[in-house]
């Protein structure tokens, strides 16, 4: 279980790392005209917020772990995840776009997964 914990954050961390860094390097036309139509709904400042969440948590999964400095942080990196995802598939329901939240509940349940895991039967210890 150690090994798929990792994989999973891995997985996850590259992945918010891409997209948190979209987020916060592309202007908010560049995110909508790539298909992003939700950015519509948000400012620049909160789309630039969330990707620095997203590449904070990206990094928080990873490194605290490898580093072994304060690996208590893993799980709530992973925390923080499922609840941006959470604001996602909000936002994609209300925006009534169903047919593309599917990616946001996996991805949900993958770092809602990580979460459990370390926080329970796996964590680190020092």
């Amino acid at each position: 279980m150690h090994i798929v914990l990792w994989v999973l954050a891995g997985l996850l961390s590259a992945l918010f790392l891409g997209s948190g860094g979209m987020k916060l390097i592309q202007p908010k036309e560049s995110l909508s005209a790539s298909g992003l139509g939700w950015v519509e709904d948000f400012s620049p400042g909160t789309l630039k917020a969330i990707g620095a969440l997203e590449v904070t948590a990206a990094v928080g999964l990873i490194l605290p772990a490898a580093l072994d400095i304060a690996p208590v942080l893993v799980p709530l990196a992973a925390v923080g995840l499922v609840l941006v995802m959470a604001g996602a598939v909000l936002t994609h329901l209300r925006r009534k776009e169903t047919q593309v939240i599917g990616v946001p509940l996996v991805l949900l349940a993958l770092a809602a997964f990580v979460a459990w895991g370390r926080l329970g039967p796996e964590p680190f210890t020092g």
